[in-house]
């Protein structure tokens, strides 16, 4: 007798690496491990294309890829549109091509489903119109799912700024540390602003999913996955991370210079992806880095002054981003320190023996490839829930140092010196590598034949099987 097809399910990412990253792995997680058919559609971010072809060439061959045309959104060539709005325009913008193609995909046999990101969200009326469920994968932590679900509530109960609430926002679930205010998402942070009102709109729309797929584990976060598990009227919740990106064998000038250094003895500084600092910020990173007196290697890019997020749909510039460094700073530092323009493959750095510590802007990708890696924080927020990421860091999971900016806002040379030697060099940092190696091992066990993420997996994806044709 003839196998039963398995089950075809579409995954539709929003531009970005740290959304297609995440949705690209749980591709592989479902064919490799559920014998699910995926579909991956994506949006196109030309400067990033290369990564993206990398990322693609690695997944099995079961993983069909689809990009959709590019539609630059309108009236974005000023640079004061918001970044959340002109991603969530290009995406509306795709929406026919999108229903025509999950048409086509479904002629052969129904979609057992469609999965989206939060950008992505008014997808739900796409696949409602063409009978498809539709699951939400939140590419963030369960803390920051539990919070957006909070500020429903708060939207309703306080009028001012939520920087300046009373209290911190405690959630559910008797062990989440409180959040302040000011560590809540960057983008609600303006209640006036037009992304605030997105926001709220999008997170109603979150009940409207058949399920919640997150990027995390319960030995990571078991509060906050409680509290969701066990709330009145939200969609089912599936953790099922970390799912990063694997370290295929690769050759760079970064990891030539680490294989030359003692062990544990380098600090890595990266940004991510989309991340950016402004000038004068870049000046007391390297000033302070070098004031440290420790190794480093570190991913520099070109500043920008409007931006925190200058680089997320990858546009770079044309300058050589070692130019804005102070003067001398490079020769300064030779053999200390290395400096890598704009990229460096990080899974393979943080993996290295010689990587002792991770200056990070708490990207959940990044902060997920420092956990299963075993490598401390130094948490360095810059938008998004990345507020959020290093409160919980440093606060809840103790895993990471938090610096201290000045009444400027800059994070100044002595500080950041302070807090690199703390910790490479001190009791502090011993402690938090303990930790960030029992999460290590906590997250390989979840990835493992009977962990929690696996078995959330296969319940979500036994779903998707009674559902084929």
């Amino acid at each position: 007798m003839e196998e039963p097809r398995p089950p075809r399910i579409a995954l539709l990412s929003s531009p970005g690496l740290g959304h297609i990253i995440p949705f690209a792995e749980l591709a592989r997680h479902l064919v490799l491990r559920q014998r699910i058919a995926v579909t991956l559609i994506t949006h196109p971010a030309e400067p990033s294309a290369a990564v993206d072809r990398a990322l693609f060439n690695n997944l099995p061959d079961e993983v069909d890829t689809v990009c959709l045309p590019e539609f630059p959104p309108e009236d974005s060539s000023n640079g004061t549109t918001k970044l959340e709005t002109r991603v969530f325009e290009t995406i509306k913008a795709n929406f026919p091509h999108l229903r025509s193609l999950l048409s086509s995909i479904s002629s052969s046999a129904p979609l057992a489903a469609l999965v989206i990101d939060t950008f992505c969200i008014d997808a739900l009326d796409v696949a409602s119109e063409l009978g498809i469920p539709a699951y939400l994968y939140f590419t963030c932590s369960c803390t920051a799912l539990s919070l957006s679900f909070h500020i429903l509530t708060l939207d309703a109960s306080f009028q001012g700024e939520y920087r300046d609430l009373p209290e911190p926002v405690r959630l559910p679930g008797s062990g989440c540390v409180p959040v302040r205010g000011e560590d809540l998402f960057e983008p609600i942070q303006d209640r006036r602003n037009e992304v605030y009102k997105w926001f709220v709109r999008v997170t109603k729309r979150f009940y409207e999913a058949k399920g919640i797929l997150v990027n995390s584990f319960e030995d990571l976060e078991p509060e906050a996955v409680k509290g969701l598990k066990e709330a009145d009227g939200i969609p089912p919740v599936y953790p099922v991370g970390p799912l990063v990106r694997t370290a295929p064998d690769e050759e760079h000038e970064c990891l030539r210079w680490l294989d030359r250094q003692p062990r544990g003895s380098v600090v890595y500084v990266c940004f991510g992806s989309g991340g950016t600092l402004t000038c004068a910020q870049t000046r007391e990173l390297a000033l302070g880095l070098e004031r440290s007196g420790q190794r480093f290697l570190w991913v520099v890019k070109s500043p920008h002054e409007r931006e925190v997020n200058g680089t997320y749909l990858g546009d770079k510039g044309n300058k050589n981003p070692l130019d804005f460094l102070p003067e001398g700073f490079p020769e300064r530092t030779e053999g200390v320190g290395f400096l890598v323009p704009s990229w460096a493959p990080q899974v393979a750095v943080l993996g290295h023996a010689s990587t002792g510590g991770f200056i990070s802007h708490c990207g959940w990708n990044s902060t997920l490839e420092s956990i299963m890696k075993g490598v401390p924080i130094i948490s360095w927020p810059l938008f998004a829930e990345q507020r959020i990421n290093a409160a919980m860091l440093a606060e809840d999971v103790e895993v990471a140092l938090r610096p201290k900016a000045s009444e400027s806002g800059l994070v100044e040379r002595d500080e950041i010196a302070s807090v690199v030697k703390r910790l490479m060099e001190g009791e502090e940092g011993k402690r938090l590598r303990k930790r960030a190696e029992e999460l290590s091992h906590a997250a390989a066990r979840s990835l493992g034949q009977e962990g929690s993420s696996v078995r959330a997996t296969s319940e979500v994806a036994r779903e998707w099987m009674d559902r084929r044709a």
